[in-house]
C-alpha cells in the first residue's frame, strides 16, 4: 500500500540544499490501516477483506513538528486494497499456519508550492503487491500473531513524481502482535500490532530508504456480540537513516494520529464492517492530517 510513499518525508521539498519534487520514503506499509483487535487474526477458513484508506492533509511540517506554511499543500489519497487470507488447520509451534495478499488500486491527488512553481497531478493506478505467511494463536484471555512477508515494486513509479502508485523498491515486512482480553467475558480488548521493514535499493534513484517501524493499537469493548466500540491509534518513525547521494532527507519522519472506531457484524451476510476516523496528533517531516478507514470481511 504506497500512501505512505507521499505523506512520509514531504520536508524534503524544502530542504536548504536544494528544492526538488523526490519520490518520498520510506514505507509501503500506510499506519492506520489496522484497528481494534487488529492483531488478531480469525479462525481457520478462507477470507476477503476489502480496505477503502482515506487520507486528507493541508499541512506540511517540519523536522521540528513546525508548519511550513509557504507550502500550502492539498493533499488526497483514495486506496482500495483488496485481500485475500487462508488460515489453514496446519500446525507449526502450535499455532495456525496462514497465507495472505493483496494488491492495492490507488488514486493520489497532490497540490504543493514549490520554488519552481505550483505542483499539481493527480495518478490512479496499480500499487506494490504484497504476500505474507503467519502463525497466530488464541488462547482464552489473549490472541497472538506473527508474520513475515516482501512488498514486490510492481506498481508504476517515479524519481520525480510523489503520486505514482509504486514505490520502487522492494520491502521486507515482520509482524508481530497481541490482543489481550482484559476480562474473562472478553469484552474488554486491549491490541497492539507491530510492523517493522526492512528496504532495499530504490530503482529510480541512487539511494536505499532508512527501516521503518510502525505501531496499530486499539482499546475497545463489546456492547453485544455483533457491535464493538473502542479507540484506535498509530505510530510510524523511520529508524535508521536513508543512505545513497539521492536520498531525498536525512530527517526522519514521525506520524501519530488517533481517533474512535466501530466495528459491525451482520449475521445475515457474514459480513464484518469496520469504521474508523484518525487525527495526526503529531508529525514531523511529513504531512499532517486525516485518515479514515472502511474495512470489509466475509468468510467464504
Amino acid at each position: 500500500m504506497k500512501p505512505t510513499r507521499l505523506i512520509l518525508g514531504m520536508a524534503a521539498l524544502w530542504a536548504a540544499t536544494g528544492w526538488h519534487l523526490p519520490a518520498q520514503p520510506s514505507a509501503h506499509y500506510p499506519p492506520g490501516i489496522e484497528g481494534i483487535k487488529g492483531a488478531t487474526l480469525p479462525p481457520p477458513g478462507v477470507y476477503f477483506r476489502d480496505y477503502n484508506l482515506f487520507y486528507y492533509a493541508s499541512r506540511l511540517n517540519d523536522a521540528g513538528g513546525d508548519e511550513i506554511g509557504s507550502a500550502d499543500p492539498n493533499a488526497f489519497i483514495y486506496a482500495n486494497v483488496p485481500r485475500v487470507l487462508w488460515i489453514t488447520d496446519w500446525k507449526l509451534l502450535g499455532g495456525n499456519l496462514g497465507f495472505d495478499a493483496l494488491l492495492p488500486l490507488q488514486y493520489t491527488d497532490l497540490r504543493i508550492n514549490t520554488p519552481g512553481g505550483r505542483f499539481d497531478d493527480s495518478t490512479f493506478g496499480i500499487g506494490d503487491l504484497f504476500a505474507e505467511v503467519t502463525l497466530s494463536w488464541h488462547l482464552p484471555q489473549a490472541d497472538f500473531s506473527v508474520g513475515y512477508g516482501p512488498w514486490a515494486p510492481t506498481g508504476d513509479s517515479s524519481a520525480s513524481d510523489p503520486t505514482a502508485p509504486g514505490a520502487g523498491f522492494w520491502t521486507h515486512m515482520f509482524t508481530a502482535g497481541m490482543t489481550w482480553y482484559m476480562d474473562t467475558e472478553r469484552r474488554w480488548a486491549l491490541a497492539a500490532l507491530c510492523r517493522y521493514e526492512i528496504n532495499h535499493e530504490d530503482r529510480d534513484s541512487d539511494w536505499r530508504p532508512g527501516q521503518v517501524f510502525t505501531v496499530d493499537y486499539g482499546l475497545s469493548y463489546a456492547v453485544t456480540p455483533a457491535i464493538d466500540l473502542g479507540i484506535a491509534g498509530y505510530f510510524q518513525t523511520r529508524t535508521t537513516g536513508n543512505r545513497g547521494a539521492q536520498a531525498p532527507t536525512t530527517d526522519r519522519e514521525k506520524v501519530a494520529g488517533i481517533g474512535p472506531e466501530v466495528v459491525l457484524f451482520c449475521s445475515k451476510l457474514g459480513l464484518f464492517t469496520s469504521v474508523r476516523y484518525q487525527y495526526e496528533f503529531l508529525a514531523e517531516s511529513r504531512l499532517q492530517g486525516h485518515t479514515g478507514v472502511i474495512t470489509l470481511t466475509r468468510r467464504f
